[in-house]
C-alpha cells in the first residue's frame, strides 16, 4: 500500500459562516472539538464546506487558517475538484503552498468527461500536486460514475493514493476492493455504509456524520480497525437515524443546521442554499438529541 493518509473517521467539515464572510473564531473552536473527541483527519473545502460557492481566494484562506489550527495534530485534507481542470490545477497549488497533508479531488461535474477523460484529468492533478491526492467519486452529485477498471489505471499513479467511494453501490465497491484494494486506500464516503465498506476492507470514512457526533463516529470505526464488526454494525444501526436526518435536505443543509445548533456559528449558507425546513429540523434535532447532543 501507498502511503496512507489516515485510517477511520475523517470529518468533512462545515464552514461555518456570516453574511460578511467566514466566522474564523468558530471554525477554530469548531476545528478544537473535532480533534478533542478523536477524529482522525479533517477534511476542509469539501462539498460539506460549500465550496461551490466560496471563492479561491477564501479557499485558500480557510485551508491555510485550517492547516495552522490543526497544528499537525492529524492530518488536514482539502478539497480541490472543480469540473475546470486548470482551475483545479490552480486551487490545488494553493493547497500544497498553505501546508495541506492531501487533496481531495471530486470527478468533474455537469461537462462531466469520459473514463478516458478521467484518467487525463487526475492524472494532470496528481502530476502537478506536492501531496497525495485522494479521489472522489459522488455520481449522485456529479452525473459522472469513476469505475472501478479507471480506478486502477489511476492507482498505478504514485502519487494518487485514496479514493472516496460515495456511489452508494456495494458491487461497485467489492469490485473496486478486487481490483484496487491493495494499491490504494479505499474510504467510505457515505455514512451509512461505513461498516459495510470497512467490513469489506476499506480504511475509513469521510464523514458528514461526525460533525455532529465525532465521538461516537470514531468508536464505530475504531470497532471496525479492531475486526469487532458485531460491535460496529450495532453502532452503525443506532447512529442510522441521525444519518438519514442529516441527508433528509441536500448537504450540508443539515449539517450547518446541527452545527449550528452546537454553538458553532450562525446558520448561514450562501445560495443556492437554504435554510433547513421546519419538519426535517424538527426531526433532526429529535435525532440529535436521542444521540446526547444539546440542541
Amino acid at each position: 500500500m501507498k502511503n496512507t493518509i489516515f485510517k477511520g473517521m475523517a470529518t468533512a467539515i462545515v464552514t461555518p459562516m456570516t453574511a460578511d464572510g467566514i466566522d474564523y473564531e468558530a471554525l477554530g473552536r469548531f476545528i478544537d472539538f473535532q480533534i478533542e473527541n478523536g477524529i482522525n483527519a479533517i477534511v476542509v473545502m469539501g462539498t460539506t464546506g460549500e465550496n461551490a460557492t466560496i471563492e479561491p481566494a477564501d479557499q485558500k484562506e480557510v485551508i491555510r487558517f485550517t492547516v495552522e489550527k490543526v497544528a499537525k495534530r492529524v492530518p488536514v485534507i482539502a478539497g480541490t475538484g472543480t469540473n475546470n481542470t486548470a482551475h483545479v490545477l490552480h486551487n490545488t497549488r494553493n493547497a500544497c503552498e498553505v501546508g495541506a497533508d492531501a487533496i481531495l479531488v471530486v470527478t468533474p461535474y455537469y461537462n462531466k468527461a469520459t473514463q478516458n477523460g478521467l484518467v487525463e484529468h487526475f492524472t494532470a492533478v496528481a502530476d502537478a500536486s506536492t501531496v497525495p491526492v485522494i479521489l472522489y467519486n459522488v455520481p449522485s452529485r456529479t452525473g459522472c460514475n469513476l469505475q472501478p477498471k479507471t480506478v486502477a489505471r489511476l492507482a498505478e499513479h504514485p502519487n494518487i493514493v485514496g479514493l472516496k467511494e460515495a456511489a452508494g453501490n456495494m458491487a461497485q465497491m467489492v469490485e473496486l476492493m478486487r481490483l484496487c484494494g491493495d494499491k490504494l486506500d479505499i474510504y467510505s464516503g457515505e455514512d451509512a455504509l461505513t461498516v459495510p465498506m470497512m467490513a469489506m476492507g476499506g480504511a475509513g470514512t469521510i464523514s458528514v456524520l461526525s460533525n455532529v457526533v465525532p465521538k461516537a463516529s470514531v468508536a464505530m470505526t475504531d470497532a471496525c480497525l479492531a475486526g469487532d464488526y458485531a460491535t460496529a454494525a450495532r453502532m452503525q444501526c443506532d447512529l442510522l437515524p441521525l444519518i438519514d436526518a442529516l441527508f433528509s435536505e441536500v448537504n450540508p443543509i443539515p449539517a450547518k443546521a446541527a452545527v449550528s445548533a452546537m454553538g458553532f456559528g450562525e446558520e448561514h449558507l450562501r445560495l443556492p442554499l437554504t435554510p433547513m425546513e421546519d419538519a426535517t429540523r424538527a426531526n433532526l434535532y429529535e435525532q440529535m438529541r436521542k444521540q446526547g447532543v444539546e440542541v
